[in-house]
């Protein structure tokens, strides 16, 4: 066998197992075309005005809940957190694309103030945002999410709300809903959908 036969054979044969080395197509996202998202003008965590064309060329990764919540939101945003965190260090690039938003469902209590220190404890990137009643039940209807407020005792209360998990691309567009966690679960769906 001479020399330029035996250098195509051998570059057949790598081509071979290399080429199922390639990442596969995700095909479709579960969310495309779904009437989830839109338009919004809220507050941030530092008091300024912040619109969803703010996040425009950023996936995000949107989450409703609020600062008191005693169990799921603190868990959740966690998870969130530790998925994103995963993502920055093993793919650095990817990561700046990426903002998570908590985006409060009890305007009531989560002044900037409240939402500056919920965020802070989570992840250096993560945006609070909250508004006035009218405009939180507008971005929750908007976004699918259930909310009311629940019985209390001593004159506080709980509230009552879905805790989807939602991944839109760049352009707002709903992409998927991410697992509650772990956080490994959540890097993997962000990853299959965000490129």
């Amino acid at each position: 066998m001479n020399m330029r036969c035996f250098a195509a054979t051998l570059a057949l044969l790598l081509a071979g197992p290399l080429s199922g080395c390639a990442k596969e197509p995700a095909g479709e996202p579960p969310l495309a075309g779904a009437r989830i998202g839109g338009a919004f003008t809220l507050t941030d965590q530092d008091g300024r005005t912040v619109t969803d064309r703010d996040f425009a060329g950023r996936y995000r990764i949107v989450y409703f809940g609020y600062t008191f919540c005693p169990d799921v939101c603190p868990t959740d945003v966690q998870n969130i957190a530790a998925a994103l965190k995963t993502i920055e260090r093993d793919d650095p690039a990817l990561g700046k694309r990426i903002v998570p938003i908590f985006i409060t469902i009890d305007p009531a209590r989560d002044t900037p103030a409240a939402l500056k220190r919920f965020v802070t404890a989570f992840h250096p990137r993560l945006v609070g945002l909250t508004g006035t009643p009218e405009q939180i039940a507008k971005v929750a209807k908007e976004y699918g999410i259930y909310f009311a407020r629940g019985a209390g005792t001593g004159g506080g209360y709980l509230m009552d709300h879905s805790r989807q998990i939602y991944l839109f691309d760049p352009d707002g567009r709903p992409l998927a809903l991410l697992p509650e966690g772990p956080p490994a679960a959540i890097a993997t769906e962000v990853r299959k959908w965000a490129h």
